[in-house]
């Protein structure tokens, strides 16, 4: 195993707290919603940022992790929290009337559980439920536990973040693209039981599939030399007959039938930001460090058709001043746009040709994260005095010139954190100082649509990643979530424990904010919302102990969710990965591992990293 530079920081991913001894994460209390939207706030002055690292960047890292995970877990905010305003002003509500809050309870960490291969380690903020059964917090950081306001976990009136790498005001160099490497074609992948022995699809993994159940279809295991601390996996993406997924220094195409291994593109260097999706023709433009040491920061870009594993053009990002870093930057496509976002800066490339579209406007409030897809949505920072609350807004950019097409802002002190959902546009704000979080609907002019407002009782929970998503530089890479033109689709957190862990899905009506009806899981399983299939909620019935995950369908009008995929009961050890992402395409269903760390060489080369399961 592979050692890092000398004072590298914690993996612990984003937002992972550190621990005050003896304070134990406490729940916030239930809030009321407002009595009606309060009105707009008055435009904000249209003067330049500040000169320095705006709010969100990076702090101090922790201690020197061990080799393997560190084993200290962090934790959330401790205390209650207070009724207060909401973001509009007016009636005292959780932000828009929004559950009380993101945050149960956590019991002890795992020490270990039903993974494959050996015990799952645990890595900083961490804290998940006990029990060997599945469910939406199996194996999830605590960052991600708590929905959006897991980004503002406050220990001590402090904001302890883990970040992935010191920063270098060294202007980047560009480099030129004939040197990029070719991708390296490989015949063999490792299937059956994931160590390396190329077992047959059929043998032993199938051996207990009882009649109904799906196949194990084809099973991979890492065999990238990591460093001690591991690393994150970025992607998946699915373009065609190729499932592609991103880590460490490389960039991997497997085919989606067998998992045998299509292409393989080597990086000079740490892959460290990545879209959620590609373009219509199945091109990614990723970010990846100028260096291997521990000053290269996150400063240039590498455009990679994902259809065949060629590199494109490859060049630095045009760095805007003394004080952009170029760190924790974060990358959303949109058409044949790419826009990058760090702290106070931003700046957007031709997907096709890596030409700069736009940059920082030269006045005015700054675009410094974004969100892809069918549109391009931007977080903006306005300038305020030093000690002031946060003046943020969304706006919808056009992807080629950067003009804004329409600007909502919400009241002073509320923060831009997560776009749920770019077409229909759902976003989540937070508000650091009362630690408070809301969701909100815009239309598709830019006003408001509704506030979500959930029943009394209900917890949302979100998963927003694993330890390469940026606080304040990325907007998309959210999920258990879904929406159609009118709905939006949420998870509840699970507060049972053991064997009888269970959740359910929440409609929420977008035209007025309320509940339209709430799904629970099958008994003792917990379930995830993944996306739209036919005008249905697509979901992830997640392992349990002693039974497969399942991929099901919800109907728009509510109920039981319906099976379109079993997963064998036999195989469930394997299933339950620490931490992963599911995906659904052409029949088949893909379980990817979204890290990958171990204690040693042995174990790190026997970490399953991909599951797929057919007919």
């Amino acid at each position: 195993m592979t050692q890092p530079p000398s004072q590298q920081p914690p993996q612990g991913g984003f937002g992972a707290p550190q621990e005050p001894q003896g304070t134990p994460p406490q729940p916030p209390q239930p809030h009321s919603p407002p009595a009606a939207p309060p009105q707009m706030p008055p435009a904000p002055p249209q003067t330049p940022p500040p000169a320095q690292p705006g709010y969100g960047y990076p702090q101090a890292p922790g201690a020197q992790p061990g080799h393997g995970y560190p084993q200290a877990p962090g934790q959330a905010a401790p205390g209650p929290y207070a009724q207060q305003p909401g973001p509009y002003g007016g009636a005292p509500s959780g932000p828009y009337g929004a559950p009380a809050g993101p945050y149960a309870q956590q019991p002890g960490p795992y020490g270990q559980q039903p993974g494959y291969g050996y015990p799952q380690q645990q890595y900083p903020g961490a804290p998940v439920p006990g029990g060997s059964g599945g469910g939406p917090f199996k194996g999830k950081p605590a960052v991600i536990i708590g929905a959006a306001l897991a980004a503002l976990l406050v220990v001590g009136g402090g904001i302890y973040l883990a970040t992935s790498g010191g920063g270098d005001e060294k202007d980047p160099v560009a480099k030129s693209s004939s040197g990029a490497p070719d991708p390296s074609v490989s015949p063999t992948v490792d299937q059956g039981d994931g160590k390396g022995d190329g077992r047959e699809v059929n043998d032993d993994l199938n051996a207990g599939r009882k009649a109904g159940e799906a196949k194990v279809l084809w099973l991979t295991a890492n065999d990238i030399d990591l460093p001690r601390n591991g690393a994150d996996v970025y992607g998946p993406w699915i373009v065609g007959d190729t499932i592609v997924k991103g880590m460490y220094r490389s960039v991997v195409g497997y085919s989606v039938a067998d998992g045998k291994e299509k292409w393989k593109l080597p990086l000079p260097a740490d892959m460290c930001a990545a879209p959620g999706t590609a373009t219509a023709d199945g091109k990614i433009v990723i970010g990846v460090k100028n260096g291997t040491t521990d000053k290269a920061t996150c400063a240039d870009l590498q455009m990679i058709d994902l259809n065949t594993g060629k590199a494109g053009w490859k060049k630095a990002v045009k760095k805007n001043g003394n004080f952009d870093l170029l760190s924790d930057i974060g990358i959303a496509i949109s058409g044949d746009t790419v826009a990058v976002g760090r702290t106070s800066n931003s700046n957007a490339y031709r997907v096709s040709d890596g030409k700069e579209l736009f940059g920082n406007p030269s006045a005015g409030c700054q675009p410094f994260a974004f969100a892809g897809g069918p549109k391009l949505i931007a977080a903006t920072s306005c300038r305020t005095e030093y000690g002031d609350p946060p003046k943020q807004q969304v706006q919808e950019l056009d992807p080629t010139t950067g003009k804004a097409k329409w600007t909502y802002e919400p009241k002073v002190g509320w923060e831009v954190d997560k776009v749920y959902s770019v077409s229909p546009l759902v976003v989540s704000l937070t508000q650091r100082e009362e630690k408070k979080w809301g969701i909100l609907a815009l239309k598709e002019d830019g006003t408001l649509r509704s506030q979500l407002i959930s029943d009394k009782g209900d917890k949302l929970s979100v998963d927003c990643g694993g330890g390469f998503v940026v606080f304040g530089g990325q907007l998309e890479g959210c999920s258990g979530l879904a929406a159609d033109a009118n709905t939006f689709y949420m998870m509840t957190e699970d507060d049972t424990s053991g064997t009888a862990r269970t959740n359910a899905v929440i409609a929420f009506d977008l035209n007025t904010g309320k509940t339209k009806w709430k799904a629970a899981a099958p008994a003792e399983r917990t379930m995830k919302p993944l996306r739209m299939e036919g005008g249905n909620v697509l979901v992830y019935l997640e392992p349990s102990y002693d039974k497969g995950g399942a991929i099901a369908t919800i109907a728009p009008t509510g109920g039981a969710p319906k099976v379109l995929l079993q997963h064998p009961d036999s195989t469930t050890g394997i299933e339950n990965f620490f931490s992963s992402e599911t995906l659904y395409a052409g029949g088949r269903s893909f379980i990817v591992s979204n890290r990958v760390s171990a204690s040693n060489d042995e174990e790190e080369q026997e970490q399953t990293t991909m599951m797929a399961f057919g007919k």
